[in-house]
């Protein structure tokens, strides 16, 4: 079955495209989710005027992105939370943590654009890449420190006190 894609779709292709898939995957999922329409010569046509809309939209999300961009570099995000031995978080930062922490500083982010492979579970500096747009891409740095009180601090004077005995 051939399609034409409405909306990019990972591993699949970009908005406009012209795309062979599986009968099924084309039937019940594309189809009804309106991300492709069927490649019908009509459709082509109406896949051409959606095109040059499409440009010119990717082209102001561009720019909106890279105004975005400027803002979100010299962000620094801190997370306190408790800790175990080694430095080890009793729970985890995870990019809903981080993109709820973007909007208390006034950045409107959805949580999905934030690559964090997997949640921060340690204490320390980390940079995280959020995909604004297809070719714009911002880092910023968070730090996850450990909450006073919290065990490392505490075991830390326990065992200069047993070394002094």
């Amino acid at each position: 079955m051939e399609v034409i894609l409405k909306e990019d779709v990972i591993n699949l292709g970009h908005r406009g495209d012209v795309v062979k898939v599986a009968d099924g995957y084309g039937r019940n999922f594309l189809l009804p989710r309106k991300l492709a329409l069927q490649a019908t010569d009509a459709n082509k046509a109406v896949i051409e005027t959606m095109k040059s809309a499409a440009a010119r939209r990717s082209a102001s999300e561009k720019i909106q992105a890279e105004e975005l961009l400027a803002k979100l570099e010299p962000v620094v995000l801190s997370f306190t939370r408790k800790t175990g031995e080694a430095g080890h978080l009793f729970g985890s930062v995870t990019s809903a943590d981080i993109a709820s922490e973007l909007a208390t500083k006034g950045f409107e982010v959805d949580r999905r654009k934030i690559a964090l492979n997997e949640p921060l579970k340690s204490i320390g500096e980390f940079h995280v890449a959020i995909k604004l747009h297809r070719e714009v891409t911002a880092h910023v740095t968070v730090k996850v420190l450990a909450e006073a009180g919290s065990e490392p601090e505490a075991a830390e004077p326990a065992a200069e006190a047993v070394a002094a005995e």
